[in-house]
């Protein structure tokens, strides 16, 4: 019986290293269906991502890349392709994202399993159940926050969490949270050219007669809104457009550009390059 991994690693580029992994895949009865790879000149990074076929178990093929990973230096990690990764959501109020994510969970063939909802307001608790998803409301005050991250904390580590997504999460994360899951928090925000913080963003969006509306998804670091991209995308509007007209445009633009970053992530795809990503698409 086959079973199909995925291999991802990044380490300094150097000759070789293509060969050392392919050639021990196959020494250990590794079909490879998927490769790429890229080498990064800037950073001088090398980045490869390759799926293969074997009857081999995972005991095995990890003690067989190991001594290549050491040799090369390698940051890697061997996983099952599909392999559904466990999913925390964290919302406000606004549900465009999440229904987005658990539709595509349930019927599209995400690779997540959303484990729980955790709302800083109750609004979307109904949506969570709709979908059979435990909701945890915690709300959150100046005064509450060290507490809410506590208990945020505490369900990333009894539900085994392994990816949390902020599907129009309006609170902020500590640098100190930041850090602990650092690569494991993916955020969604509009982006705008030029770009409207605060209060009502595509109200004054429209007041300025932006002719590019559009939404950034992105790793989450202790830097608001700064952390590396994974994917981006816009839409054209004109004059013609109401205020009503941008948030629908809006709300669709993010949940499609979450959507994508989300499963790219869980199929292993995008790797961090410094403040940058490789996307492996």
């Amino acid at each position: 019986m086959t079973t199909e991994w995925v291999l991802t690693l990044s380490c300094p580029d150097r000759p070789g290293i293509v060969h050392a992994v392919a050639g021990t895949l196959a020494e250990h009865g590794g079909n490879i269906t998927e490769s790429q790879q890229f080498g990064d000149p800037a950073s001088g990074l090398f980045f490869m991502r390759v799926q293969v076929e074997a009857s081999t178990g995972r005991d095995e093929l990890v003690a067989a890349l190991t001594p290549v990973a050491e040799r090369f230096a390698m940051t890697w990690e061997l996983d099952v392709v599909g392999r559904r990764l466990r999913t925390l959501v964290l919302v406000s109020k606004a549900a465009h994202c999440l229904v987005d994510l658990l539709y595509r969970e349930r019927y599209q063939g995400m690779p997540v399993e959303v484990v729980g909802v955790v709302g800083n307001h109750p609004d979307l608790a109904d949506m969570a159940e709709f979908y059979g998803k435990p909701f945890h409301h915690v709300p959150v005050t100046k005064d509450t926050k060290a507490a809410a991250e506590g208990r945020l904390r505490d369900l990333v580590a009894e539900l085994d969490v392994e990816l949390v997504v902020l599907a129009r999460y309006m609170q902020i994360l500590s640098d100190e949270l930041c850090r602990d899951l650092e690569g494991k928090v993916i955020n969604i925000h509009h982006s705008f050219l030029p770009s409207f913080k605060g209060a009502r963003p595509y109200a004054q969006a429209h007041d300025r007669g932006v002719k590019l509306i559009g939404a950034t998804s992105h790793y989450v670091t202790g830097d608001l809104d700064e952390g590396p991209i994974i994917e981006q995308d816009v839409e054209r509007v004109d004059h013609s457009r109401a205020v009503a007209d941008l948030v629908a445009l809006g709300e669709d633009v993010e949940r499609r550009t979450l959507a994508r970053a989300v499963r790219w992530h869980a199929e292993h795809r995008v790797l961090l390059d410094g403040h940058r990503t490789v996307v492996f698409r």
